[in-house]
């Protein structure tokens, strides 16, 4: 198989090393806003005056704007220049972490926190697509990945660790301030140093595709976050219908246009199949739990929220340096078969959580934690391999796209089934035994999505 690329590209060899670091820094610093709020919440909430249904889209808007905007954003950045996409992420991160820091109600902080997820979609997909489109497929490309899917889990252990520090020295808007200056820095830095590339052939914008999918993914994690407060609500029911309505328009689009955003012949894939279920089982049965886990260790143990997000580094600190050395594994193994691996793993370590009640020691977590890191940092490293490897090579950022929209679709029903299951199962002589019940049917319930998986990632059989 041969790359595809802009001629610009293939004859300058020496941008490569920008192009892994800067996608790689852009994943960091998306990862680290996206989690950074785990670890403030009570204070931003107590800032903004935000009541228990305001924090839930406190929590829940970032993965709106991402989910929305990431299948959108990896296509016009494959037609229209990775590069460009990837600059006017950075800015746009910039102005909506200055809005989110200087935000006086509820609602703007919102607003700023979906521009974030938009801005977000842009530096993961046209990022992940800059290094598909520089990297031959090969043992280079492995290593490029693996590095990328490294900076999720880093993301994720150091955003609550970096946001709780910050916040000591000046309040909970100090992370957003910070963002500011690091987004004004990618994009700068970004816009001198980066290569141009782009899809040798344009598809040109299918704007109803873009409509119909982007409004579509918005109402429904609108109705899954309106629905945390209550799933019997009617408006719930409204958006879930219309969200049915926009997606099924969306499918219908694309199966009719010559040039379509998402070439629903891709599904014929089984590569492609593997990183879009692989994707939305890793957000559903674990990036959904694992986002709970502080809430757990604050409820269950009374820890503050920089003791628990330090001790969940433990799991997305190993998952950092799992994603980072898989590249090390035998080329002969199958993504596929590692990705089973990864979701067993995974499996495994949130079964060995079961049990933790109130008066147990933290060290009781410590194994799981483990186990789970290094699931999760195998998984992280096969589906960015996945994504690139598992699509045209001229539509890398497409299937960035498409890969990390389920698995942001896949985290907010996660974090939906946990918090419904954790907050309703009842049970318990008091309330830290209650939360500690139903920590654990969640638990149980996640672990049986990652086995599902485990098992369709075994079965599924990876030529194209």
């Amino acid at each position: 198989m041969t790359l595809a690329i802009s001629r610009t590209s293939r004859t300058m060899p020496s941008g490569t090393t920008a192009a892994l670091a800067l996608p790689a820094a852009a994943t960091l610093l998306a990862l680290m806003n996206y989690t950074a709020p785990l670890a403030m919440l009570t204070d931003t909430a107590a800032g903004l005056r935000a009541g228990p249904t305001a924090q839930i889209w406190l929590m829940s808007s970032i993965s709106l704007g991402l989910a929305a905007a990431l299948l959108a954003v990896g296509s016009l950045a494959d037609d229209h220049g990775r590069k460009r996409v990837f600059v006017i992420g950075a800015v746009l991160l910039a102005i909506s972490s200055a809005g989110c820091a200087v935000a006086p109600t509820t609602a703007v902080f919102v607003a700023g926190r979906i521009v974030q997820g938009a801005a977000s979609a842009a530096l993961i997909a046209a990022g992940l697509g800059i290094i598909g489109a520089t990297f031959a497929p090969g043992p280079r490309r492995s290593h490029a990945t693996g590095i990328w899917g490294a900076m999720l889990g880093l993301g994720i252990a150091t955003g609550p660790i970096a946001a709780a520090g910050l916040g000591v020295l000046g309040g909970w808007r100090a992370w957003y301030w910070a963002t500011v200056a690091a987004a004004a820095l990618l994009a700068a830095v970004a816009a001198r140093t980066l290569r141009e590339s782009r899809a040798e052939h344009r598809r040109g914008l299918d704007v109803p595709g873009v409509i119909t999918m982007s409004l579509g993914i918005a109402a429904l994690l609108t109705a899954i976050t309106v629905g945390r407060a209550g799933w019997g609500r009617p408006e719930v029911a409204g958006l879930l219908a219309l969200a049915a309505a926009l997606l099924g328009a969306f499918v219908a689009v694309q199966a009719r246009r010559r040039a379509p955003m998402l070439d629903l012949a891709l599904f014929r894939r089984p590569r492609f199949l593997l990183s879009v279920v692989g994707a939305l089982v890793t957000g559903l049965g674990i990036i959904g739990v694992m986002s709970y886990v502080p809430t757990v260790l604050a409820v269950v143990l009374g820890m503050s929220a920089l003791d628990a997000a330090l001790l969940l580094s433990i799991w997305s600190g190993l998952s950092f340096v799992a994603a980072a050395q898989a590249r090390r594994l035998p080329a002969r193994l199958p993504a596929g078969r590692l990705l089973a691996a990864a979701l067993a793993l995974n499996a495994a370590g949130q079964l060995a959580l079961l049990g933790f009640s109130p008066g147990e020691h933290w060290w009781r977590m410590v194994p799981g934690l483990i186990v789970a890191g290094l699931g999760s940092g195998l998984g992280n490293a096969m589906l960015a391999r996945l994504a690139v490897e598992s699509v045209p090579p001229e539509r890398a950022a497409m299937g960035s796209g498409a890969n990390n929209t389920a698995r942001y679709i896949g985290a907010s029903l996660g974090v939906a089934l946990v918090g419904t299951i954790v907050t309703g199962s009842g049970g318990g002589a008091s309330p830290a035994e209650a939360f500690a019940h139903g920590a654990d049917i969640a638990m149980l319930v996640c672990s049986a999505v990652a086995v599902l998986g485990a098992v369709f990632a075994a079965l599924v059989r990876e030529r194209d």
